[in-house]
């Protein structure tokens, strides 16, 4: 093999990487940046969230709020995506690691296709257990 066609098998190699990031990873990407409004854009009209103790079923608007006080509380650094299931066309579902200024948290977050668009229906937020 030429070396000079080594970019271009680099490109070949990457490009569906870059071309896959659905949902899943934006909304994970989202969470890193600690940016509860743009994630409140991918809430169905009602969520079932769990952050910490506190749990129910809530309006888009006051799962933005919840989550929004989650994030000032504790300044995300990193994630890491533990679980990605996408086998469903209708449903997805992610576990991600988060490490913030206090510790660390696993997020988990359902998705539903409502009207051919990714909808979270279902966040928790927990403490990670080490």
């Amino acid at each position: 093999m030429k070396l000079r066609n080594l970019p271009l098998l680099t490109l070949l190699f990457l490009l569906p990487a870059a071309v896959k990031a659905g949902p899943i990873e934006k909304i994970a990407e989202l969470i890193k940046q600690g940016n509860a409004h743009e994630i409140a854009t991918y809430f169905a009209g009602s969520v079932d969230v769990t952050i910490a103790n506190e749990a129910g079923v809530y309006s888009k608007a006051q799962a933005e709020i919840m989550l929004d006080k989650f994030f000032k509380d504790n300044k995300a650094h990193t994630i890491k995506l533990v679980h990605k299931l996408v086998s469903n066309a209708n449903y997805n579902y992610a576990v991600l690691v988060l490490s913030t200024d206090k510790g660390k948290y696993r997020i988990a977050y359902t998705l539903k296709e409502n009207a051919k668009v990714m909808e979270i229906i279902e966040m928790r937020i927990e403490a990670e257990k080490t």
